[in-house]
């Protein structure tokens, strides 16, 4: 045998204890998904006992609302209430709005000419973006500033929402601003934490609804490239609706392996998909098998921009 294909003991146990050292790595990388998704988990049942108490206290300001209504006569002559009535009226729901609010990531205070909003968003436990919203009461309820980014459809809820239910229109506006810091904060994670495995540059829009990047696959001690293009057709969710997935030299033997990334890329957040794939490919196959699921799961708060 020839001497330089001689591998020596010293060799041997070294490479055993890197492959060892590797395994463990992966494990505690494992074990730290299982936690953060268990954690994430425990965090959806708490919204949810949020949301019922919320429920059940808007239930009760309704209920309190009606009866201190009909005692100060203002439903006994319901085609002609009273202006003090109404105002009365008004800064009261404006109050329960307030307190409900603030139980969701909503809060505000009450001001000389209306209230002032601040929408508090997350993903996944960690604080995001705080967005402020004026809304002036008198004559009517009307935006008077805003640090809403201009690409979220403002005016397109307030024209559903805003007059006829003020509680859903700050619920829907909170879900598009948490799905948009979401999405924003999985493509910073991906190019903060896995910027190795991403060739160029990661493309995306305003809204963070489109997401178009390239990324390196290692497979049998070769490199192979991967396109990705990710639509969020749902401007509330956080998870895209749409995933392609190619490999641009297209073996065969890769169908499986882009078609497993797409299926892990409409399940988990992108920066959990890509710590995924440093284990085994076969970790990753069998979670893409799983059936898909739903995660839905805040820069500093900016000046205010005057809105006509």
């Amino acid at each position: 045998m020839e001497k330089g294909k001689v591998c020596p003991p010293d060799g041997v146990l070294a490479h055993l204890e890197m492959l060892e050292a590797r395994a463990h790595q992966a494990a505690v990388k494992q074990e730290e998904v299982e936690q953060q998704e268990q954690k994430l988990a425990r965090l959806k049942a708490r919204v949810q006992e949020l949301r019922a108490l919320r429920d059940e206290l808007q239930a009760k300001v309704d209920l309190q609302e009606k009866g201190q209504l009909e005692k100060e006569g203002v439903v006994s002559n319901p085609a002609q209430p009273s202006a003090q009535a109404v105002l009365e009226w008004k800064i009261k729901s404006v109050k329960a709005t307030l307190q409900i609010f603030y139980l969701t990531g909503i809060s505000g205070k009450l001001t000389k000419r209306g209230v002032c909003f601040c929408i508090s968003t997350a993903y996944e436990g960690t604080y995001l973006d705080s967005y402020y919203l004026d809304l002036l009461t008198k004559p009517e309820v009307q935006i008077h500033r805003h640090s809403v980014p201009i690409f979220i459809p403002l005016e397109q809820i307030a024209k559903s929402y805003l007059q006829r239910d003020i509680r859903r229109f700050l619920s829907v506006l909170s879900d598009h601003l948490n799905a948009y810091v979401g999405r924003r904060y999985q493509a910073d994670q991906l190019q903060e934490h896995f910027s190795e495995q991403i060739e160029g540059t990661l493309q995306r829009n305003s809204l963070c609804n489109l997401l178009v990047f390239n990324y390196n696959v290692s497979k049998k001690s070769k490199t192979f490239p991967f396109n990705v293009r990710l639509l969020y057709g749902d401007l509330c969710c956080s998870l895209p609706t749409e995933v392609i997935v190619s490999c641009t030299c297209s073996p065969t033997s890769l169908a499986e392996t882009a078609a497993a990334h797409s299926a892990l890329f409409r399940r988990v957040a992108l920066h959990k998909a890509f710590r995924s794939f440093g284990s085994a490919e076969g970790n990753v196959a069998g979670a893409a098998l799983n059936p898909p699921g739903s995660a839905q799961e805040h820069p500093s708060p900016g000046s205010l921009t005057s809105r006509e």
